[in-house]
């Protein structure tokens, strides 16, 4: 019976491309999702992907939704956290709400996530936990305090819960996507894009959703079992660590 993936924030942008390559693979896709229904759907028409819709910053939300992708299609062997939003400001202007929404969102739903599946993966002995940071939590990025301290608490994570779960089978391993060609990037003035962005990127270009996709295929296959705790940086050259 094939593997059952779970991507967070999985009909859209690189989140979409994961869940269509790990779908190719052969594995049996749930893609998760928070809130915009009218792609989602759009996206499991087109793909035949099963989406799920809740919110990965609400751990009840996550547990149940986690009981019922276990009942529809199985125990979940591969779980990709990819869902992330941004709330951007100078700290001395950002929000108690900014700070905790990025926050919430794209450092505490790892744990939201990742709980409820762990005992399972760990009773059967085989897991692929693969968390999507990105290079601003590498490197930190103005207007951003929020999202790089949750990025960068992201690969702690990583960090701390491959060495718990190494002996289990379990692999747990970080990407961190350079400035990827997703609808939000592409949507900034091409002047901006050129000067700020791509001057700053070696290769010249903007990575593709696709190459982050790869990248997840390979840490989720069996010939990455003895690759843990590790940070793969997909940045075009942009920021070396």
């Amino acid at each position: 019976m094939s593997k059952v993936a779970v991507v967070t924030g999985g009909t859209r942008g690189i989140g979409a491309a994961i869940s269509k390559a790990l779908h190719a693979d052969g594995y049996r896709v749930a893609a998760v999702y928070a809130g915009n229904d009218d792609a989602a759907s759009a996206f499991q028409q087109a793909t035949g992907i099963a989406v799920y819709k809740w919110d990965v910053s609400n751990f009840e939300a996550c547990a149940t939704g986690l009981i019922r992708v276990t009942e529809e299609l199985g125990p979940v062997d591969i779980l990709v956290n990819n869902a992330g939003i941004t709330r951007d400001s100078m700290l001395h202007r950002m929000t108690l709400e900014q700070w905790q929404a990025v926050i919430n969102t794209n450092l505490n739903s790892l744990f939201n996530m990742t709980r409820p599946v762990l005992e399972g993966m760990r009773s059967r002995g085989f897991g692929r936990i693969i968390n999507i940071s990105s290079i601003n939590g590498q490197k930190g990025q103005i207007g951003q305090a929020n999202y790089s301290a949750a990025k960068a608490g992201d690969i702690g994570f990583t960090k701390a819960l491959a060495q718990e779960s190494a002996k289990k089978g379990i692999t747990v391993n970080a990407i961190c996507p350079g400035y990827t060609a997703t609808d939000m990037v592409r949507a900034m003035p091409q002047d901006v894009l050129e000067k700020s962005i791509l001057s700053q990127i070696p290769v010249g270009r903007l990575g593709e959703p696709e190459e982050i996709a790869r990248c997840v295929q390979f840490l989720a296959s069996e010939q990455a079992g003895f690759i843990t705790g590790s940070t793969l940086t997909v940045n075009g050259g942009q920021y070396l660590s």
